[in-house]
């Protein structure tokens, strides 16, 4: 087999391939046997059909069909695979067989975005400045508030309700008159100045005694009568207080191991201190990254750019049963306009993309690796956020196609995690902090982030899942004994 790459661009190549036809024998056994298994020819038994009958009865050109379309996509990725410069495919290939000389040879080429060869900033250039780690006292009692409130008792009281209080209350509502079922409950718990049920709940309820009844008026947010005004009517049947235990050392024993308030109080410092330099951990990585994309030329892979524009697109506007016009209609009530989304969409999938690009880049630079462990650990981690098995979850990624997709994802991580080790990251203070403690060892790292958008597969990413090759149209032209044909052959996605 011969092949040659020309680079189109930056992002782009176009692979020409020309395969002997006598690499092909093992297409073409495969091919026959393959229609023998679904010929019926009067005197053969299915699947014993010579080649010769095969032929004569079908024509030597659908067995030709079946041969390009089974020996493209394998022969586009041994051409990527011993191509002198190193080419990583990032998106579909688009096929054209431009000759198929029966006896002879079979050509092609395949034109398909690529990731573009990077400079990047040395890591040890890096300097990031984070929030100094500093514990208030009025952060440890708010802490110890947070623990009282948890051990605190509930008591019925003859007043009316005010902030904080609880409340058993019924509601129900209406929109034009008609009754709204999921608006409606009894013998609800709620503490009144928390929010977040129904707007206007909370300055309805307070001042209100047991018994006491209220209709106000408000705009739902969801359901079938989403955005519409409804009377909703409120009945209190009950007004609790909630009395806090006493902070002092009764309590510290009766809440924690301790035997003391004052060993509580130092523990939940020492934990609010562990907090915040997880944070310092988390503003490092991200003004890393920052700092990495910053100083980093990108030329960006169209059709990865359009693909993601266009699937974040499909995923908004199929909550509205991709009605265009609803999706601009709440666009507009929201005070934005298709417009506007449109070039938000496009500088979001832009930015995702020269992300994951540079943090390829850096992956192959460091030559990250990811065992079998790590990849483990993402899955059963991937697996708790989606509250489902790990084996159903590697069961429906593995139908998916995105074993690869999330290998490149730890990938990825782990590339970021040696960038903020080897960078300088002082705190507000001026002061070099040491953040290693909190990265792990070397060879391992923790997790420290979910890089966002889709996924721009890695060689390495193929590797881990071979199934991630996608699908490309295949053009044929008329040849010597071939008549035209249309069919996929799988690239890297």
């Amino acid at each position: 087999m011969k092949s040659t790459v020309e680079r189109l661009s930056p992002t782009r190549v176009r692979i020409a391939v020309e395969v002997p036809f006598d690499e092909l024998k093992p297409d073409f056994d495969r091919a026959y046997k393959k229609i023998a298994q679904q010929v019926s020819v009067p005197g053969f038994r299915k699947g014993k059909v010579p080649a010769r009958i095969i032929e004569a009865r079908l024509g030597r050109g659908v067995v030709l069909d079946e041969v390009v379309n089974a020996a493209v996509p394998t022969k586009y990725s041994e051409a990527v695979s011993a191509a002198e410069e190193k080419v990583t495919p990032i998106g579909r290939p688009d096929i054209e067989v431009t000759e198929i000389a029966d006896g002879e040879h079979l050509s092609f080429t395949a034109e398909v975005d690529v990731r573009p060869e990077l400079t990047l900033p040395e890591l040890d250039t890096l300097t990031v400045t984070v929030d100094d780690v500093e514990v208030t006292d009025a952060d440890v009692d708010e802490q110890l508030e947070n623990l009282r409130a948890r051990f605190g008792t509930l008591a019925g009281v003859d007043r009316a309700a005010a902030t904080d209080d609880f409340v058993l209350i019924d509601l129900s509502a209406t929109v034009d008159g008609v009754a709204v079922e999921e608006a409606t409950t009894s013998g609800f718990s709620y503490q009144v100045g928390q929010g977040g049920l129904i707007d206007g709940l909370d300055e309805a309820v307070q001042g209100m005694s047991a018994d006491d009844e209220k209709t106000f008026t408000t705009k739902l947010v969801a359901g079938e009568y989403a955005d519409k005004d409804a009377e909703v009517t409120v009945k209190v049947t009950a007004v609790k207080e909630r009395t806090l235990p006493d902070a002092d050392d009764e309590f510290a024993q009766l809440a924690s191991e301790f035997d003391s308030l004052d060993e509580l109080t130092a523990d939940l410092r020492e934990r609010m201190a562990r907090v915040k330099r997880m944070e310092q951990v988390s503003q490092a990585r991200d003004k890393v990254l920052d700092a990495l994309v910053d100083g980093t030329e990108v030329p960006l892979p169209e059709s990865i750019v359009a693909a993601e524009v266009e699937s974040t697109t499909h995923d908004a506007i199929h909550g509205f049963e991709h009605d265009e016009e609803k999706f601009a209609a709440q666009l507009e009530s929201d005070g934005s306009s298709r417009e506007q989304f449109d070039a938000e969409t496009r500088e979001e999938a832009e930015k995702s993309v020269r992300t994951r690009l540079v943090l390829d880049a850096l992956a192959d630079a460091e030559q990250v690796s990811v065992n079998d462990q790590e990849l483990t650990e993402r899955i059963v981690y991937q697996a708790q956020q989606y509250r489902m098995p790990p084996e159903e979850f590697v069961r429906r990624i593995q139908e998916a196609g995105q074993l690869g997709a999330i290998y490149a994802d730890v990938r990825r991580t782990k590339a970021l995690i040696a960038a903020v080790r080897a960078a300088t990251v002082t705190d507000a203070s001026g002061a070099t902090i040491d953040l290693s403690d909190l990265l792990g060892d070397e060879d391992d790292g923790i997790e420290v982030t979910e890089v966002p958008g889709e996924v721009v597969e890695t060689e390495d990413a193929a590797e881990a899942d071979a199934a991630e090759a996608d699908a490309a149209e295949v053009e044929a032209p008329e040849a010597d004994a071939a008549e035209s044909t249309e069919d996929k052959a799988s690239g890297s996605s």
